[in-house]
């Protein structure tokens, strides 16, 4: 099967500070990828590059068919194709947690109210949080806040997701709702990469993990990577290094 994300050596320099300095990784349809290491090693970056959020300095990067840096780029399409979930919530606070799922959908997609309310209950049902429609976010938790930034993300039905650290705002009990909304969408197949420090439900659910250190990828390879690591920085990362 042919990656639904290929990255190619890529490189982002903010002024003289080179933040990816040569990163590659390639991501199949259906894959759960965690992206680890410590803060200040590129994880958040190079998320952002595959959303081009970011632009790159050097490198290529291809995902959903779209090549990102590309002047012939459909942004408004690549976004749909790309959901992205930030540590952030980002919801409207005066709108309803059914509008906020709801805008996107009216004014991107163009869909019929009746066909924007269908789906926007149908993502909230996969969040668990159906019964919220009607609320504002500040009637929300932070947890149950993120999980309705993860189904608005949901309701564009893109191909692939990305997670920016969704839980590290959060205390355990919240970021155990989200880590299990998350889980549920592994289960049914969607295409995520996680930038998450969650060791242990990287090792659960992640088909891939990606340890990241200084700008570059160190080491690559199934969640045993975590138990069994092949550097001494890893070994550190993962608290083994005594």
């Amino acid at each position: 099967m042919s990656a639904i994300v290929e990255v190619r050596d890529i490189h982002k320099r903010f002024g003289e500070n080179e933040v990816l300095k040569g990163v590659s990784f390639e991501i199949r349809k259906g894959e759960v990828v965690a992206i680890i290491g410590q803060s200040g090693s590129g994880k958040s970056t190079a998320l952002r590059c595959i959303n081009h959020l970011e632009t790159i300095n050097d490198g290529s990067i291809r995902v959903c068919g779209h090549e990102i840096g590309s002047p012939r780029i459909d942004l408004r399409q690549l976004r749909q194709d790309v959901g992205i979930v930030f540590q952030s919530y980002n919801l409207f606070p005066h709108l309803t947690v059914r509008q906020n799922i709801m805008l996107a959908l009216r004014h991107v997609k163009k869909m019929a109210r009746a066909a924007c309310e269908e789906r926007a209950e149908r993502v909230l049902r996969m969040v668990g949080l159906w019964e919220k429609a009607d609320n504002y976010p500040e009637q929300l938790s932070g947890g149950q806040q993120q999980r309705v930034a993860i189904a608005r993300s949901l309701a564009m039905e893109p191909q692939v997701m990305l997670f920016d650290e969704v839980t590290s705002a959060l205390d355990p009990q919240l970021t155990g709702e989200v880590l299990r909304v998350i889980e549920d969408l592994a289960s049914r197949g969607m295409t995520m990469i996680l930038v998450t420090h969650e060791m242990a439900f990287a090792r659960r659910v992640a088909d891939k993990v990606i340890y990241m250190y200084q700008g570059l990828v160190w080491e690559t390879g199934g969640p045993e990577i975590l138990d069994n690591p092949q550097t001494q920085e890893l070994r550190n990362f993962v608290g083994t290094g005594l």
